[in-house]
């Protein structure tokens, strides 16, 4: 059996290598094994910048190029035989690095660097590349809900408070509600991004190197933005995947509150909303049943990435400066938050595309006279009668129509007359759906004039999103080996 990694890191300082519960203990390849991309890009940096400040010779540094590269493509294809010593990505990497190169040149490449800082900058590298993916994702679903709000631009749905019909909108305002929800975490992630975007390599375990380093090139090398100003705050700083966690778990709460919709909306109690077969199952005991699994696993999800981030703010919150091995279980939560987003998002915006709407059956709901309450109240204060006296006087009338078994509309003005002189009889125009729509004139209102300047907006802001994730994906693209 190889010896294990630990003895051949530290050994040493010590007479014998770890117990093999203690090694399988610490052993973390299982879970940072997917990092092996980011740790070779981070490592033929590291090299390169080793051969031109002179510490390594350039004849060192080509050969480790090439060892990185032949082990990439090992790892690529499938290929890379894991060892017993290998006790997470970065040993492994570094052990076949030297099989290949030998140990003379491959245990150059450590030089200047611990893993506290190459697991610092793996993480980031990481970090940048996931957020770019999750902004990426969040546009395909703000396209799929905009397809859909102006496929429904006009069409007519209750708008809902405290799960009682309230006044009517459209289903267009309604899905652009999800598109502003989306674009929040779309400027969050954005702005987790610029915190991500920072060099930790050459911080050393704690204290730096002593060694001619040259950060800035390393920093250029990999696209990032900025070097950490600190080597203590930058091993132990994790700030960058509690924002990151932190945006997916409100991410994933938008997600939750649109699917928690679509399974209201594809009940037969409310029927607005018509289940693709392809995004839905069934019963193995009663044959007609067609569910909204996929909604609800997306609103179910959104539980365990808001645990992520609890467990993620738990480890950090009693650490002394600088490195910790409790920062070795930051990487689970962070897989966790970012695939389950990922995912979610993904299958999400699949469910709106296919999803039909029922826009005859929406729009009934959407015509109850009763929503039109606040409208008969709006028509009485430009009469020039006091909110609360108006608010009062619909209320009897709703109470009223309610005893006599009719509508607000079926009162007669002789009724409302009776209850309020100031009524007139045009305040029984007030009494119209599609009228009470098209007096919504004021941005972000679901009148049709601001709903198509919405839509106008959305679709920019959505082209921008695009833009930058297209920017950003070239700017922080991971380095490769020179080719040959």
């Amino acid at each position: 059996m190889a010896e294990p990694a630990e003895a051949r890191l530290w050994g040493g300082r010590f007479s014998a290598g770890p117990a093999q519960l203690a090694a399988d203990y610490t052993d973390s390849l299982a879970v940072d094994r997917r990092l092996y991309r980011e740790d070779i890009s981070g490592s033929l940096a590291h090299a390169r910048m080793l051969a031109a400040a002179g510490i390594i010779s350039a004849a060192e540094g080509r050969a480790i190029e090439r060892g990185l590269a032949a082990v990439g493509r090992e790892m690529d294809a499938g290929t890379f035989e894991f060892q017993p010593g290998d006790e997470d990505i970065h040993t492994a990497v570094e052990r076949r690095l030297s099989e290949i190169t030998g140990a003379a040149v491959g245990g150059k490449l450590h030089t200047g660097r611990s893993r506290n800082d190459q697991v610092a900058l793996d993480l980031r590298l990481f970090a940048r590349g996931v957020i770019v993916a999750l902004g990426e994702s969040i546009c395909e679903l703000q396209a799929a809900l905009l397809d859909q709000a102006r496929a429904h631009l006009g069409d007519i749905i209750p708008a809902y408070t405290h799960l009682q019909r309230a006044q009517p909108t459209t289903i267009g305002h309604h899905l652009l509600a999800y598109v502003a929800m989306l674009q929040r975490d779309f400027e969050r992630l954005r702005d987790a991004h610029v915190r991500a975007d920072v060099m930790p390599l050459g911080s050393g375990a704690a204290t730096g190197s002593s060694l001619p380093l040259r950060r800035d090139m390393v920093a250029r090398e990999l696209g990032f933005a900025a070097v950490s100003e600190n080597s203590l705050d930058a091993v132990s700083d994790r700030d960058f995947v509690v924002e990151l966690e932190s945006a997916c778990a409100l991410l994933m709460v938008h997600l939750s509150r649109l699917g928690e919709e679509w399974v209201l909306w594809s009940s037969q109690e409310f029927g607005f909303v018509e289940l693709p077969d392809a995004y839905s199952t069934g019963s193995s005991l009663m044959p007609q049943k067609k569910n909204p699994d996929i909604a609800e696993l997306i609103r179910g999800r959104s539980g365990r990435v808001i645990g992520d981030l609890v467990a993620m703010l738990t480890t950090l919150k009693g650490l002394p400066l600088a490195y910790n091995r409790d920062l070795q279980e930051d990487k689970r939560g962070l897989f966790d938050a970012t695939d389950t987003a990922l995912a979610s998002l993904a299958i999400a915006a699949a469910l709106v595309a296919s999803s039909t709407f029922n826009v005859e059956r929406a729009a009934v709901a959407g015509s109850d006279p009763a929503m039109l309450a606040t409208e008969v109240a709006d028509y009485l204060v430009r009469k020039g009668v006091p909110f609360r006296r108006a608010h009062e006087v619909v209320g009897l009338a709703v109470r009223q129509a309610a005893a006599q078994g009719a509508t607000l509309a079926g009162l007669g003005l002789a009724t409302w007359r009776a209850i309020e002189p100031a009524f007139d009889a045009d305040g029984l125009a007030a009494l119209d759906t599609a009228r009470a729509l098209r007096s919504r004139t004021i941005p972000g209102s679901p009148g049709p004039r601001p709903l198509r300047q919405a839509i106008t907006r959305a679709t920019s802001a959505l082209r921008r999103n695009r833009g930058w994730v297209a920017r950003t994906a070239r700017a922080t693209a991971l380095t490769r080996p020179a080719p040959g």
